[in-house]
């Protein structure tokens, strides 16, 4: 165990934009876990992964924060193609141990560094998320400590609110000690990727729509403006039906390069100006068409190729604006690319994707349509105000923001986006009746207290 020192540890989001300082304990047996949240800690307890999130979601301010929760483990029924993790084990951990036995996680997040934990609370999607839906499609069973020390084996078929409400769930029904997934075979760690430049966003979200490959993610130049408005790059890929004989002679395996650690810059890099002139290099070098076989860590977490890139993009860190909105109501992704554009924002990297059916809880994120995700430096009230007008727009549409992601949505927005939650608040009040479960996320959205 490690033991809490002085007034608790600064704990920020992957943005950095937003820290609290807690009490920081783990990892921590099953009975020591049941004694301390007996205890009722004032400011509660919240379970933090990996420190992914971009927001404020893992960061309880004054209260205790368990970092990891419990040691990680991985159990692999390989017959079966079912895997039991801890939720304190990392999708780099799973794909180490999947990979070598024709086996996959099936959906894989933009980085590997994630938990298995934090990943049900988020109900992570991917880049298949049209052809494979998200994270809690593929969920057996969660095993959780509720905030009331019960452990619990939930399944959508033994306890339909509770899986409901853990999956999304953003952490605050309970310490997720494992869960259980089904697993997808393999016959090669290599994919066959195909890139397609699109001149304007209808011909990107086209590209998207018709796509026929398992994966299907864009690119998009999110300073191109007129009729290049929205221009991009189209990724589609499958994975290879049998091994490649070359690359891999000796049989299936993960084994990303070491990544070297990015400088940590005391000054911003994107301004519009530069984020203009990076977007446009970015399009312009990229062909027409083209076909290529690229491994695990090249096409799904190509930004794990620089270690603690977050840093490099200045001291005052960077927000993520992730929105999904249904299909009729594309014209809000025109929008909210033309609204950052006349802001002077300098977003620098924007990633389109068409969803499929939503299958999650109350709070996940997923539902048919089309999920913009831009990065933006974090520039103060004028940003704020700018990302709240646009919040009003996603909500109206019948869209809404990814919580995940997130470190500044306001409530009202929120509450329009999520609806009441009735379910989830009776059902979080069962597993949770003293609201031992807390964070700052859900003390700003209303969530806990």
């Amino acid at each position: 165990m490690t033991a809490p020192a002085g007034p608790g540890r600064l704990l920020q989001g992957w943005g950095r934009t937003t820290g609290s300082r807690s009490r920081v304990v783990g990892p921590l047996e099953p009975a020591a876990l049941r004694d301390l949240l007996a205890g009722r800690p004032e400011r509660g307890v919240l379970a933090r992964g990996a420190g992914r999130s971009y927001g404020d979601a893992a960061q309880n301010a004054g209260g205790l924060v368990l970092a990891p929760a419990t040691g990680p483990y991985v159990e692999l029924d390989a017959a079966a193609a079912t895997v039991r993790a801890a939720g304190s084990t990392t999708f780099a951990e799973l794909l180490a141990a999947l990979v070598p036995q024709g086996l996959l996680l099936p959906v894989l997040p933009g980085t590997r560094h994630l938990t298995v934990g934090g990943a049900v609370a988020a109900d992570v999607h991917g880049k298949n998320h049209r052809t494979d839906g998200s994270l809690s499609r593929w969920l057996e069973s969660i095993e959780l400590l509720g905030g009331d020390g019960e452990l619990r084996t939930i399944t959508p078929e033994t306890d339909g609110p509770a899986f409901r409400a853990t999956v999304g769930g953003m952490g605050l029904t309970g310490v997720i000690l494992a869960a259980t997934l089904r697993l997808i075979r393999i016959r090669s760690a290599l994919l066959r990727v195909g890139s397609y430049r699109a001149p304007d966003l209808d011909a990107l979200m086209a590209m998207l729509e018709t796509a026929t490959s398992r994966y299907a993610v864009a690119w998009v130049d999110t300073t191109a403006t007129g009729r290049s408005l929205g221009r991009g790059i189209a990724d589609l890929g499958d994975h290879l039906p049998a091994p490649d004989p070359t690359a891999e002679p000796d049989g299936l395996r993960y084994d990303p390069p070491r990544a070297p650690r990015a400088p940590h810059l005391p000054l911003g890099v994107f301004t519009p100006l530069t984020a203009r002139a990076f977007n446009g290099l970015w399009y312009r070098k990229a062909p027409r068409e083209r076909h290529a076989v690229q491994g695990l860590p090249e096409f799904f977490h190509r930004l794990d190729a620089l270690h603690e890139w977050n840093r490099a993009l200045g001291p005052r860190g960077f927000l993520q604006y992730q929105f999904v909105v249904p299909l009729e109501a594309r014209q809000v992704v025109v929008q909210v690319l033309e609204a950052l554009r006349r802001s002077g924002a300098a977003p620098f990297l924007g990633t389109l994707k068409r969803f499929g059916p939503a299958g999650g809880g109350p709070l996940s994120f997923p539902l048919p349509g089309w999920s913009l995700a831009v990065d933006l430096p974090s520039a103060g009230r004028a940003t704020a105000e700018l990302l709240d007008r646009l919040d009003r727009r996603v909500a109206e549409a019948g869209g809404r923001i990814y919580l995940a992601k997130d470190a500044r949505l306001g409530r009202p927005a929120f509450d329009v986006m999520y609806g009441p939650l009735t379910e989830w608040r009776a059902t979080r009040a069962r597993l949770d009746p003293a609201e031992a479960m807390r964070s700052d996320l859900g003390r700003r959205l209303g969530l806990c207290r």
